[in-house]
């Protein structure tokens, strides 16, 4: 007898995006540049020198957009707001046409019977802001928290879930450490004080919202469990701070008011004993926490990989994705379960999990067929399943992407979305995942047990 999938009947379906991805026209309305546009115009910064500047034209399209989420059954919908459409210099003057953009698009959401989430910060900066230090400069949490209540004072009547900042990880490791992502440095020192700057801004952005919001905020994370390679002593401390280092460096701050003593072994001298005060800040009560997942990391020890003196071992045999990510979908299960061992029962979400695999550039007359796709999902929201079995709250799910979208340094060559992008004509097409999705959908998940 096959297992029962059906999921709770409050659970939240949706799709996710962000802004710089899809939208375009980043510099329209009034808007300000921010350091995508910067890294993107930089010759050499991104593959083909692929750029946001149409993207998919959701700007202009989002109501087409919308109607696809209809069709799909969808009932909730996680995007992200541009800073620099609503405070061009990042501060001071709010530009109400951006602000009209955001409202246009959640009304057509709810009119759609589409939950919006808003995510206030994926990684677009304003780039005044960026000539003021970023996120290097101790005041960067003040910045936040002023645009955090600008949208939270024009939207939250009409907005039920909001997200502090996505994926911190990536920001501090792909822009400030390793250089891969905007806005392009590479300094531990800074990377130590960004994501202590990042956190801030987290924790000032909650407090903000506890004085003018009435629904829920929260922080959403990138988690990638850690298994050693062997059972070797080296092994096991290499898979210690790979897990601090991505895992907890952000949680533990959030939830527990502490930063892993891992830190400072992988840091160095870069490390600070941070403020007391500070911490105290960091540590606001949130209202869910965000799980983003893609893949596992197999660790082992390696002196040459700086800084964490590890590396993720390839599995042979296993499936990867066009990303060169494992597919293992029973890190899904563990690490939704992990956090609940380790922080308690905090509501969750799955903000984000899906897979790029090669589809062709323009759809054929028949459609795009991608069932490795469907394969990946179909594991993965199992797991999920498994998951709530086994004692997590999760409340939602978040496929990414809705759209083919620019994939930041990686601009166009990836493709996530269950709905193919023409990037020459912008035409939208429903893949078979689509299908798939909007079935289990339908069937509150009941179809996952065919």
């Amino acid at each position: 007898m096959p297992e029962n999938m059906r999921f709770p009947e409050t659970f939240l379906w949706g799709c996710a995006t962000s802004a710089y991805q899809i939208e375009g026209s980043p510099l329209a309305d009034g808007a300000g540049p921010s350091i995508w546009e910067r890294f993107a115009h930089t010759p050499g910064m991104m593959h083909n020198d692929d750029h946001g500047d149409i993207a998919c034209d959701h700007y202009h399209r989002f109501r087409d957009d919308v109607k696809l989420m209809r069709d799909l059954g969808l009932t909730s919908y996680r995007f992200s707001i541009a800073w620099a459409r609503i405070l061009p210099a990042g501060t001071g003057a709010v530009n109400q046409k951006g602000l009209d953009f955001y409202r246009q698009l959640v009304d057509a959401l709810r009119e759609g019977g589409i939950t919006p989430m808003a995510t206030l910060y994926h990684w677009d900066l304003p780039e005044a802001l960026d000539d003021r230090g970023g996120w290097l400069n101790r005041d960067s949490a003040d910045w936040f928290a002023e645009y955090a209540t600008t949208c939270f004072e024009a939207l939250d009547d009409r907005v039920p879930l909001w997200v502090t900042l996505n994926e911190p990880w990536v920001v501090t490791d792909g822009g400030y450490l390793h250089g891969v992502l905007a806005p392009g440095h590479r300094s531990p020192y800074e990377t130590a004080r960004v994501t202590h700057h990042l956190m801030r801004a987290h924790g000032a952005a909650v407090q903000a919202y506890r004085a003018v919001g009435k629904h829920q905020i929260g922080l959403v994370v990138n988690l990638e469990p850690k298994y050693p390679a062997s059972d070797r002593a080296e092994d096991r401390a290499a898979t210690q701070r790979a897990d601090a280092y991505m895992n907890r460096q952000y949680l533990d701050p959030a939830l527990k008011g502490s930063y892993p003593p891992e830190m400072r072994d992988i840091f160095g001298d870069a490390w600070r004993d941070w403020p007391a005060a500070d911490l105290e800040q960091i540590r606001q009560p949130i209202d869910f926490l965000g799980v983003n997942y893609y893949t596992r990391g197999l660790t082992a020890h390696d002196a040459t990989a700086w800084p964490l003196r590890a590396r993720t071992r390839r599995v042979p045999q296993a499936t990867y994705t066009e990303t060169d990510w494992e597919v293992y979908e029973q890190g899904l299960t563990d690490i939704l379960t992990w956090v609940k061992q380790r922080y308690g029962d905090i509501p969750l979400y799955v903000t984000e999990n899906g897979a790029a695999f090669y589809d062709p550039p323009v759809a054929a007359a028949d459609g795009v067929h991608d069932p490795l796709r469907i394969d990946y999902l179909r594991r993965h929201l199992r797991a999920v399943h498994k998951a709530i079995a086994q004692g997590a709250d999760v409340r939602g799910y978040y496929l990414w992407s809705l759209l083919d979208n620019l994939e930041w340094s990686l601009g166009f060559a990836k493709r996530f979305g269950i709905v193919h992008v023409n990037y020459e004509t912008l035409q939208r097409t429903p893949k078979d995942s689509a299908k798939f999705y909007a079935e289990v959908i339908a069937s509150h998940g009941e179809s996952l047990s065919d």
